[in-house]
Formats: structure tokens, C-alpha cells, sequence
């Protein structure tokens, strides 16, 4: 048995989020693509790779999730936000073909938190994204179910460690 000299708060839900939360923290701190859509003035020492006093309005960038959602407005838009490449149609495509062939760790450890997350910005691809996250743990899921009703003489020592990975990134806790 476990013991922490803290109590461990599980990671929010979906759209939701839980300040209290590490996972979610460090999901709030993963970084989208995106491009201003005015001009931010004497800003321009956040972007390195400019000289300008300023952030010019059309500078491409990248962000974390809380600003990105924190200068996202629906009425003014401020930045728009970009997908990042794991939730672009490619790579639907390669989830949509067999979701287990891909490493999500290594695409990203919050693979299904942000995509949740992604829907709180307009995209006429939210619909696709999440059908995509939603079937990939599905398919995934249904892979770790069927290798453990049916490891009876194989290693599944690599299996335990992705399922390990998996649970932590959708939040669920393992009954061991």
C-alpha cells in the first residue's frame, strides 16, 4: 500500500479542470501553435525570434493552453489558435486506421486531456477531434482488455507499462 505525504487529487474531467491538480496543471502548460490577430505592443521581447518592439499582428507562435484559452475570445479575436499536429486529419486517419500502432507518450503525454480541452476553441474540426480522441481510447482500451483476458502465454510485461501510461493520462485509477 501506498502512502503520500500528501493526498493525490485527481486530474479534472473533460472540459472541466482542477486547479488542485499536478496532471492538470502541466496540461495548462502544454503548447498550442497559434497567431495573434492584432498587434501586441511592447511585447515584442516574448517573441525570440523578432527584433520588434512589438508582437506583430499575424506572428505565429507557440503558447501555453492557459493563455491561449485566456486571450481566446469568441466576440474579439485576440489570438486564434491552431491544431497541433497530432489532431490534424493525418494523423485522425492513422488513429482512425488502428490506434494502438502509435505511441501517445511520446506525441504528447496529455494526449486525450488536451484534446478535450482543444473544443473550447471554434474549429469547424471539433466534431472530428473528438470522435478521433473518443475512438482511439476506445480501440485502445479494447486492446488492453482483450491482451489481458488473453495473455495466458504471452509477455505482456511491455502491455502493463502502456497500460499504466494510458490510465494516467485519462485520470482512471487501477484496481491492483
Amino acid at each position: 500500500m501506498e502512502t503520500h505525504s500528501y493526498i493525490p487529487v485527481p486530474p479534472g474531467v473533460g472540459m472541466e479542470e482542477n486547479f488542485l491538480s499536478l496532471d492538470d496543471i502541466l496540461l495548462s502548460h502544454e503548447r498550442l501553435p497559434s497567431r495573434t490577430e492584432c498587434t501586441f505592443p511592447r511585447l515584442g521581447f516574448l517573441e525570440k525570434s523578432s527584433d520588434s518592439r512589438d508582437i506583430q499582428e499575424g506572428t505565429k507562435m507557440e503558447m501555453p493552453l492557459f493563455l491561449a484559452k485566456g486571450l481566446y475570445e469568441r466576440k474579439r479575436r485576440v489570438v486564434s489558435v491552431e491544431l497541433p499536429k497530432v489532431y490534424k486529419e493525418g494523423w485522425r486517419t492513422v488513429f482512425n486506421a488502428d490506434p494502438t500502432v502509435v505511441d501517445l507518450h511520446k506525441m504528447g503525454p496529455y494526449y486525450y486531456g488536451l484534446g478535450s480541452q482543444l473544443l473550447h476553441f471554434d474549429s469547424p474540426e471539433n466534431p472530428e477531434i473528438a470522435q478521433a480522441v473518443l475512438q482511439t481510447f476506445i480501440g485502445r482500451f479494447r486492446r488492453t482488455m482483450d491482451s489481458s483476458q488473453n495473455a495466458y502465454n504471452e509477455d505482456t510485461s511491455a502491455l502493463g507499462i502502456w497500460f499504466h501510461l494510458e490510465t494516467k493520462a485519462t485520470g482512471q485509477k487501477r484496481n491492483d
